[in-house]
């Protein structure tokens, strides 16, 4: 059994802030009030609202996953405070990522002990010119960047040019490009923009969710994207706690695994092998398979 890695996770303690104008609030029994509107955002077993390192370990281990990133999303709140306790105490597994969006927040999330800046930049109004001078300090530090990109064309090329201009910076686009909208090819070609930007699949189930799994559609897209950067670019990633909601967390990557169109070494390097060497896990623990009683 290969190491895997996830590459695009999620943790918050309560989610409270407002977006746009509109509300977003954790309620119980894995519910929130997302953009005005209640949805289930947790599983329900999940009571309390809090999304913590503790149960995503706990599914970690059951699913044989061995290390896991943790990025953030406005609609989340920032939880840079949280995260930094979640760095200290799990470092051997979790690689945790703050929020920031200037040289200021980015020094003081580095501070905290996060371990690199994620921008949900999809989320983002304006030009992302801006934020060069982050950049070039995240470069100088050897943080890395996590970035989701909006699902149109539009900040293709602002991302290529800050690319161009940070060669050292480990980059990680997120959402898998948007998958199944037209920037698809744009967004994964920016991984020969630069010999340190990679393409992570956090979403990917949610993208392809009217299909479901085993996503067929998905591991096309996933080979497509091969044949554009290469293998060795490309990383799987789940964006739990949302997409289990659908499914479990083991089926957020046995698609892959169990795949017939993929070859073994494809899985190695797409499930774990990239994501060991771009964020530099160590060791991580063996977690062997536990029957389910139901077997």
């Amino acid at each position: 059994m290969y190491d895997i890695i996830d590459a695009h996770t999620h943790l918050w303690l309560r989610q409270d802030t407002t977006v746009d104008g509109k509300r977003i609030l954790s309620l119980k029994n894995g519910r929130s009030i997302f953009m005005d509107e209640e949805v289930q955002m947790l599983p329900p077993f999940m009571t309390d609202g809090v999304n913590s390192a503790e149960v995503l370990l706990s599914n970690m281990d059951y699913a044989q996953v061995g290390g896991a990133v943790v990025v953030q999303e406005i609609i989340d709140g920032c939880q840079n405070s949280y995260l930094s306790t979640v760095q200290q105490r799990y470092a051997d597994r979790l690689f945790c990522m703050g929020m920031a969006w200037d040289v200021e927040q980015a020094k003081a999330a580095a501070a905290a002990g996060l371990r690199g800046i994620a921008l949900p930049a999809h989320r983002w109004h304006g030009e992302l010119a801006p934020l060069l001078p982050m950049l070039k300090w995240m470069e100088q530090q050897g943080l890395v960047l996590s970035i989701c990109l909006a699902d149109d064309e539009r900040q293709v090329a602002e991302m290529r040019q800050l690319i161009s201009e940070c060669q050292q910076l480990k980059v990680a686009i997120g959402h898998f490009g948007m998958v199944t909208t037209p920037s698809f090819e744009q967004q994964v070609k920016l991984a020969l923009a630069g010999d340190n930007v990679h393409i992570e699949a956090g979403g990917i189930t949610w993208l392809y969710h009217k299909e479901f799994y085993p996503y067929p559609s998905a591991v096309r897209s996933i080979r497509q994207a091969a044949d554009w950067v290469g293998w060795d670019r490309l990383m799987w990633g789940s964006d739990y706690p949302r997409t289990i909601t659908a499914i479990t967390y083991r089926m957020s990557y046995d698609f892959i695994s169990r795949s017939p169109e993929l070859t073994e070494q494809q899985k190695q390097l797409f499930l774990g092998g990239n994501a060991k060497t771009f964020y530099g896990f160590g060791q991580l623990p063996a977690l062997p398979y536990i029957k389910n009683m139901s077997e």
